[in-house]
């Protein structure tokens, strides 16, 4: 197996391709990247930017190059022996017009071959999408939108087709007679019935009518593409066969402002395998599985082996041909059986590197049955995250917070009434799919028979919004001592909250632990299995949307900590809890990914460095925001008695102001506009005030307002005069966070991954802020410089890194220098043990340092923390007079003379080290131990 010493996303786009990739490979092979991690390459909607609305799962994307550029860009890579690691889409599709197969389910129904590819409930209790699949992607009612003349019938040669815009959904064939028959006695009449086309039309329409129910699916498709093909010749070859066919498009469309002329085109979309709605119905009325809350993709039934081969036959090509050596599995809990899927792609793609991407809790563990190299790092990202949040002012912070907004409902109630106005409102239709499915199991049990469905929901919705993590992993093999853990812990939880319907709660409980009776019937056990899927399937999106996209946009204690996988009732991690999950790491997972921003992060890793700071001064914090909301409250508007932004949202704006604050004043005027779109987005996931489904447009417009007049740039602005002293402190001391957690990625247990753009300080916002695109030139200019003079004049380039640490190239010569010895000690620091070492002296509680040890190879990491109490603003936190008689206490029998790698410099030991000369000329330390005949070269 190819274990990436170090992988580097691309977020790939319309406007950065194949070709543009290429260009950029030998800067991160300079970089000391050795593997490209790339986002979704396959088909997708036309002009997507992620690539996660995949629409050919075996094609590549044509809009980012052809296969000759692609193979171009992999040649690039290999010559350089270098990997490709692929985030790949198991769990969905985009549900578009370009989704051929999508397209033929909605055109044949049960006669397409592709009827069971998607998760569809043909047979849902509401009679109205009942052997149809929903549609909500209209923007407004369906009666409007067909009155308005939106929804046009058209006749080309693929056949008849209804189309909105840019989506396009052919018809039926049934719908076909409907549509010929009108007018065709005038058609007759003027052409003559012994007419040759005359006869081949009735001949069309006799077929039309006459397919016999019986026939097979195959059949019965092959004779629809006969017909169509027949009506197309007509239409192209006779002149008055394609004025009748255009007068009949014409007039199933209707005239605008006269309702009754829209009812032909009424009548046939009533008998489609689909049914046209205003995109909110999907709230509510669904019978198709999404991804999330998002209507335009489908989930796929990834767990019916075919239609895995299917969709995985180019991964598996691409694997063998070596374009692909690693994987990266979008949304695992996704899947209808995580398990099974993976035994079947290890089966698929042999021994080469896999990762998942998996929301852990704070200490819940990856399930050690899994065929994979570990998690896509976003637990890395919130461990590390939290070394650097001071958890001795939590109680502070927590007082700040209640004062300043009056705020005072506890954490975990939040996190249980934002479960449940998801699922009340966003996820209802999905929630009322998995409250039928358990009412049609339990009546076939004697036992739940007498239960209703109003009260079987109930005691669901009690449980899932207390379940204390994503989902849970139980099939056919049976419960893990984890997963029934988290049952009861959630049913417990529930009886205690609906006592009422305890009885339910128990038939649940039973149901989810698989506590099958003896005289079950085999199929009453496949029943209950079933639903015990679907609740883990429906568990995952349910967590999701409740906290990371409704209580992370709510809850604003502090910020930094409000991440993707993050637990913001945690303030802070203590070293002792950071090695605790490194050696586990290590043991457990030690090929991991080690993430600090991602394409899904909230906010960058430097932005979180920077709000970090705060964590260490708090009344100073309080004390500025207090004077901020005096200055600006003028600035407000009024609506029915409350000001706008209210005092949580203002609170949420200064935390994110102060940590995306730009470094360079022509930022400033795109940074304005930056905070605009991410407030409006803000406001829209917190369902407070105002939603993506119901938008006040006088609370964003208030808001917007309140934006525009804080960040004005004018003399006159006192907020922006009273704010850059302590954003500016801010930013200084949140340089050495990001260069300590950075140093820490590149060392600690796991694979570090770079996200594109982020070797330089990047200050991104959560999507699309964080896919704007990066200046890969000015990156190559900076490294070529950086390597030249490392070789040159060490003295002379850390003092002019230092003396214009905006630009970002203190970071990327960190990132270079440490990738440098991590290519060169492979094995140590791949499989190295990992050692807390005992830190001593006046600032030993600002220093944390570890080593990594493998065979007669050592390296010693040492990063500070907590700077504020130890220099002033702007004194670089170097140097003996900073650092006293801080040390380190070396492993034993590591005494020897060593080499701070990052700076080049030689440094004598014994038993200890002090942090003075380790942090003699940088800012962060990676010692390896100088004995030339060991090394790895």
């Amino acid at each position: 197996m190819r274990i990436p010493v170090a992988t580097y996303r691309i977020q790939f786009t319309p406007d950065f391709g194949f070709e543009s990739a290429r260009k950029i490979v030998s800067y991160l092979h300079e970089l000391g990247i050795s593997d490209l991690y790339a986002s979704p390459i396959f088909k997708a909607r036309e002009g997507s930017t992620h690539g996660y609305d995949v629409v050919d799962p075996n094609q590549l994307n044509p809009e980012l190059g052809t296969k000759e550029t692609f193979d171009k860009l992999i040649e690039e890579l290999q010559d350089r022996d270098m990997g490709w690691v692929q985030d790949i889409v198991p769990n969905h599709m985009a549900y578009d017009s370009q989704n051929k197969l999508l397209m033929d389910v909605l055109e044949y129904g049960p006669d397409s071959e592709y009827f069971d590819f998607f998760e569809i409930e043909w047979q849902h209790p509401y009679e109205n999408i009942r052997g149809r699949v929903l549609t909500p992607l209209l923007g407004d009612f369906y009666g409007k939108c067909l009155e308005n003349g939106d929804l046009k019938l058209s006749y080309d040669e693929e056949g008849l087709s209804i189309n909105y815009y840019s989506l396009k959904v052919p018809l039926n064939i049934e719908s076909y007679a409907q549509f010929v028959s009108h007018e065709l006695g005038q058609l007759s009449k003027k052409l003559g019935r012994r007419h040759p086309d005359v006869v081949k039309l009735l001949g069309v329409l006799y077929m039309l009518k006459s397919i016999p129910a019986e026939t097979s699916n195959q059949q019965r498709r092959d004779q629809a593409l006969f017909v169509k093909g027949l009506l197309w010749e007509l239409y192209r070859d006779n002149p008055e066969i394609t004025a009748f066919i255009d007068q009949n498009i014409e007039y199933f469309n209707g005239e605008t402002g006269q309702p009754e002329s829209f009812n032909y085109l009424d009548n046939l979309l009533l008998n489609q395998f689909f049914r046209l709605s205003f995109w909110k119905v999907g709230a509510e009325e669904l019978n198709y599985r999404r991804f999330f809350t998002i209507n335009e993709l489908i989930c796929v039934r990834v767990e019916d082996f075919k239609v895995f081969q299917k969709t995985h036959d180019m991964i598996g090509k691409m694997v063998e041909s070596g374009q692909f050596t690693g994987l990266r599995i979008d949304h695992i809990d996704g899947l209808y059986n995580p398990v099974q899927y993976l035994r079947w792609l290890r089966d698929k793609v042999g021994d080469i590197y896999i990762t998942v991407e998996k929301i852990l809790e704070l200490d819940e563990k990856l399930p050690s049955k899994w065929l994979v190299q570990g998690t896509s790092g976003y637990e890395y990202l919130n461990y590390v995250n939290g070394l650097f949040c001071d958890s001795e002012n939590e109680k502070r912070f927590s007082q700040i917070y209640r004062d300043v907004t009056g705020l005072k409902t506890p954490y975990n109630q939040m996190l249980v009434d934002k479960k449940r106005l998801i699922a009340d409102k966003n996820l209802a239709g999905d929630a009322d799919n998995l409250a039928h499915l358990l009412k049609r199991i339990s009546g076939q049990y004697r036992y739940g028979r007498d239960f209703t469905l109003l009260g079987l929901k109930t005691a669901i919705m009690e449980v899932l919004v207390r379940f204390p993590v994503y989902r849970t992993y139980i099939t056919e093999e049976g419960v893990s001592e984890e997963d029934r853990k988290y049952v009861k812990k959630a049913i417990q939880e529930a009886k205690g909250k609906l006592p009422e319907l305890l009885n339910e709660l128990n038939l649940i409980e039973k149901f989810l632990l698989l506590d099958y009776d003896d005289y079950l019937s085999e199929e009453n056990q496949q029943l209950w299995l079933r639903f015990v899927m679907k609740f883990q399937q429906f568990s995952s999106p349910l967590t999701a949307k409740g906290i990371e996209d409704t209580l992370f946009y709510v809850y604003f204690r502090f910020l930094s900590l409000n991440e993707v996988g993050g637990s913001p009732q945690y303030f802070g991690i203590n070293p002792a809890k950071f090695h605790e999950f490194n050696t586990q790491r290590l043991q457990n997972w030690p090929h991991a990914m080690s993430a600090s921003s991602t394409h899904d992060t909230k906010r960058s890793e430097d932005l979180r460095a920077r709000l970090n700071v705060i964590s260490e001064i708090p009344d100073e914090w309080e004390t500025q925001v207090r004077n901020w909301m005096q200055i600006n409250r003028s600035k407000k508007t009024e609506q029915d008695g409350m000001l706008i932004p209210d005092c949580n949202d203002e609170y949420f704006f200064y935390q994110t102001v102060i940590g995306a604050f730009p470094w360079y004043e022509e930022e400033y005027p795109q940074f304005v506009e930056r905070v605009k779109d991410y407030a409006i987005k803000a406001v829209r996931e917190a369902k407070v005030h105002t939603a993506w489904l119901r938008p006040d447009t006088v609370y964003e417009e208030g808001f917007i307002s309140f934006v525009e007049q804080v960040l004005e740039p004018s003399e006159e602005n006192t907020f922006l005069q009273e704010f850059q002293p302590l954003q500016e402190k801010i930013a200084f001391y949140g340089m050495f966070n990001s260069l300590s957690q950075t140093l820490l990625k590149m060392t600690t247990p796991g694979i570090p991954d770079f996200y594109q753009g982020t070797e330089l300080w990047d200050l991104s916002l959560v999507d699309p802020d964080n896919r704007r695109p990066v200046d890969f030139e000015q990156r190559l200019s900076f490294l070529q410089e950086i390597k030249r003079r490392c070789k040159t004049g060490m003295t002379s380039l850390l003092e002019d890194l230092m003396a214009t640490c905006e630009d970002g190239r203190l970071k990327l010569f960190c990132i270079v220098r440490v990738l440098e010895a991590r290519q060169q000690y492979v094995e140590l620091f791949q499989y190295g043990n990992y050692v807390p070492l005992k830190v001593m002296g006046q600032h030993q509680e600002r220093i944390m340092a570890f080593a990594r040890i493998h065979e007669q190879q050592t390296a010693i990491v040492v990063i500070p923390r907590f700077l504020t109490r130890v220099v002033e603003p702007g004194k670089f936190p170097i140097g003996d007079e900073v650092w006293g008689d801080t040390a380190i206490e070396i492993p034993q029998g590591s005494e020897s003379d060593w080499c701070e790698v990052i700076t080049d410099s030689k440094i004598a030991a014994n038993n200890v080290i002090p942090v003075r000369a380790i942090l003699q000329h940088f800012f962060v330390g990676l010692l390896v131990k100088l004995d030339p005949d060991l090394t790895n070269e």
